[in-house]
């Protein structure tokens, strides 16, 4: 083996150690730094990221502008692999589809031929198939390239060169937006309305101090190119574009299409972006089956160019507005858009811009890019005036040129010496055809000198003046804002996507429309086990119970009702009647679905109706009227309504009817009071309802006292006190009552 080819150190030991944490903080800060700079971050300065700015480059070289031919997305592809971008040929061919599509781009910058995918989530033809070409768009991404515009660097083989920036005439990190998603941020900027942001920009130049308030006088928001309606409040969306973070709120356009005789449907036209048709239907589809949608009858795909997809309600008697508040609550047809302006500042630093920074970089960028062709041109004008200058000498002396050139060994130096030439105009003169030694021309070449004075005089004062620099910029803004007016080119210039406010629909009858109503009987076992057996069931007799347990109580409910429980503890809990366990086998314990305290038990349970009232009272005989409606609970940690320390705890719930409160206690005391003597409130201890010297409340009813006091024995035989006959038992709240009449059940219930 030659010497030379032996591993550094002779070949005994040629690893190195390394500090395994620094070299992975290396590396993985290297790697961060490429995917934010180098794939997912789009330049604020044209949109752009280095995948969509090579294919454009590379379709520029190719020369397939819009007024040219198509040419196949194979070779497009194979050249920006091959030349610029060292990555896979899927990833850029998907980039490629991606800007030639108008449901993903609001101004598409690839024309394409061929089979680009579909809103369906479809995808593109194989890159053999298709051809493309550049858009008027992406033609104005481009203005200028070649004239000094924009820095070059070395690709990453260092054989060619490609633009670390376009020039960007068009404002194409807003009109079209951005997403993607890099290492510890992510960007997502939602398109917007070409017109509407160089109105912006042009408001900006005028006054650079404009307030983004004023700028959303003109960008009112996302304009996405499937259309669809923003509900956001304008608080939200003037902050999201105030701060660079924030989101909106996208719905369907819909309408009620009527099919005669009092039928209708509702047809959705358009949807909201970047949302699959396809998947779509299927999802809608899943939760009618699902009976997840019981207002929803049917869902068809109608769709052909124009999206139009119908759902047919259940009946005719159900509200357009409701079935589509479901559909938007459970459904894709409302999603929320993301605004997080996280881009390439100065194509160096990644940071969050406003919307006034993004456009005011924008326009640096702009102010920039004109500068650099304005001394471009400076520098063709002069050069062009030397050689000029020069011809106008050789015309001047044009026998004197002839002689010399005919002559001399070595004209040049000799010409230069003789008419005080520069090198450049002596070779000019020499390169001069013998075509050009016509009269005509000394006419045509002082009247190009003079033209090319004007320009350069021009282009002097244009680069001496700030002022003049942004009315230029202003000039070549309000020409692209022409380009994309909205009455000029309603096709390309319209806005596409509304602004409207979200229907406030009760949320009690929203929730409830997505539910499927059907009968159920609810069971609840002494050792708080819950069960809802399908239908309202008369013959409890068959439940079966686990061994030591047994039916506490059952009711019959609907699967829209919410079920009320009210434990020990004094605390109210909300269950939906569609949620419980069905009937098959012994249920699931309470515990499981509410935070209940251990030491608790379930006082009673039954189904909500916000109309009514409820008497509460704990077992030392304190109590309180509440609505119902205020002890529903919207978490599983319940809702505490009466206070009661141990050892009290609450006892009874039992509704309010009737004027009269009848409370009988362990000692079989029984005390008829007016029901107006008990407050009501949303929480609290309540007030004494009865005295006891020892033991506490046995049990409670509300009554009519004109219809008299009723109660049932163990023999289910009914007892009834007219109001003559309660006399001696009515009384205030808090006495102590007197022993309970004949007949009244040894059990101190009131049956």
């Amino acid at each position: 083996m030659g010497k030379e080819l032996l591993p550094p150190g002779g070949g005994d030991d040629s690893a190195a150690p390394v500090d395994l944490r620094k070299a992975l903080e290396e590396r993985y800060l290297a790697y961060a730094l490429s995917t934010i700079m180098h794939r997912a971050l789009p330049d604020v300065r044209d949109g752009l990221k280095p995948v969509h700015r090579r294919i454009m480059h590379t379709m520029r070289l190719l020369r397939l502008s819009p007024d040219q031919g198509f040419a196949k997305c194979a070779r497009i592809v194979g050249d920006v692999m091959g030349k610029f971008h060292p990555h896979g040929d899927q990833s850029i061919y998907d980039a490629l589809v991606r800007l030639a599509q108008p449901f993903a781009m609001r101004y598409p910058l690839v024309d394409g031929q061929g089979n680009f995918g579909n809103i369906d989530g479809d995808n593109a033809a194989a890159m053999r198939y298709t051809e493309a070409r550049m858009t008027e768009v992406a033609a104005e991404l481009l203005t200028g390239i070649t004239e000094d515009a924009v820095d070059f660097r070395l690709t990453y083989n260092e054989e060619d060169e490609e633009p670390i920036v376009l020039p960007g005439a068009f404002p194409n990190l807003l009109c079209n937006g951005s997403s993607g998603i890099a290492v510890g941020m992510a960007t997502s900027i939602p398109p917007h309305n070409a017109a509407e942001v160089c109105d912006a920009a042009l408001a900006l130049i005028d006054d650079p101090e404009t307030p983004v308030e004023r700028l959303l006088g003109f960008v009112k928001g996302p304009d996405f190119p499937t259309g669809g309606i923003i509900v956001e409040g304008a608080a939200a969306i003037r902050e999201a574009y105030e701060t660079g973070r924030g989101g909106f709120r996208v719905r369907s356009r819909w309408e009620k299409e009527d099919q005669g005789r009092g039928t209708w449907n509702a047809v959705v036209t358009e949807i909201p972006y970047g949302v699959q048709k396809s998947r779509l239907i299927e999802k809608i589809a899943e939760l009618v089956i699902a009976r997840k949608l019981p207002l929803l009858e049917d869902v068809r795909d109608e769709s052909t160019e124009d999206v139009r997809i119908v759902l047919v309600p259940k009946s005719r008697s159900v509200e357009p507005e409701l079935l589509m508040e479901s559909l938007f609550r459970l459904t894709d047809l409302e999603t929320r858009f993301p605004l997080n302006m996280n881009v390439l500042s100065r194509g160096k630093v990644p940071g969050v811009l406003s919307l006034k920074q993004v456009l005011r970089e924008w326009l640096d960028h702009r102010r920039e890019v004109l500068l650099r062709r304005s001394r471009h041109r400076l520098a063709e004008i002069e050069r062009r005036l030397e050689i000029l200058g020069g011809y106008l000498v050789a015309y001047l002396n044009i026998d004197e040129v002839i002689r010399i050139i005919r002559e001399e060994d070595e004209p040049k130096p000799v010409m230069i010496a003789r008419f005080e030439l520069t090198d450049t105009q002596a070779e000019a003169i020499l390169n001069m055809r013998l075509r050009a030694l016509r009269k005509l021309e000394e006419f045509e070449i002082r009247k190009e000198f003079d033209k090319l004075s004007e320009e350069k005089t021009q282009i002097e004062g244009l680069l001496g003046s700030t002022a003049n620099q942004w009315k230029t910029v202003r000039w070549e803004v309000a020409k692209v804002r022409e380009t994309f007016d909205p009455e000029k080119n309603p096709a390309l210039g319209r806005r596409r996507t509304t602004f409207g406010e979200a229907p406030t629909h009760d949320l009690e009858d929203v929730q409830q429309a997505m539910i499927e109503r059907e009968p159920v009987t609810i069971v609840l076992s002494e050792k708080g086990w819950l069960r809802a057996m399908k239908g309202h069931l008369s013959d409890l007799s068959s439940l079966a119970f686990k061994e030591g347990d047994s039916l506490k109580l059952t009711f019959h409910a609907q699967t829209t009702d919410k079920i009320l429980l009210f434990t020990t503890g004094g605390k109210f809990y909300t269950l939906g009647a569609d949620r419980l366990p069905g009937g098959r086998g012994h249920g699931e314990p309470v515990r499981i679905m509410v935070d209940m305290e251990n030491d608790q038990a379930v006082v009673t349970a039954f189904a909500h109706d916000p109309e009514r009232r409820l008497l509460l009272a704990s077992h030392a005989g304190n109590g309180f009227i509440v609505a119902e409606k205020d002890v529903v609970a919207n978490t599983r940690k319940g809702r505490q309504v009466m206070n009661v320390k141990a050892p009290d705890e609450a006892k009874l719930c039992i509704p309010v009817t009737g004027d009269h409160v009848a409370i009988v206690g362990m000692n079989r005391k029984l005390l008829v009071f007016p029901l107006s003597e008990v407050p009501e409130m949303a929480r609290g201890k309540g007030v004494r309802l009865q005295r006891y010297k020892d033991g506490g409340v046995s049990d409670l009813k509300t009554f009519a006292i004109e219809e008299g006091l009723s109660w049932q024995d163990s023999a289910d035989r009914t007892f009834s006190r007219s109001q003559e006959e309660l006399a001696e038992w009515l009384g205030n709240r808090a006495a102590a009552g007197r022993m309970a009449p004949k007949g009244f059940p040894r059990t101190g219930k009131f049956g």
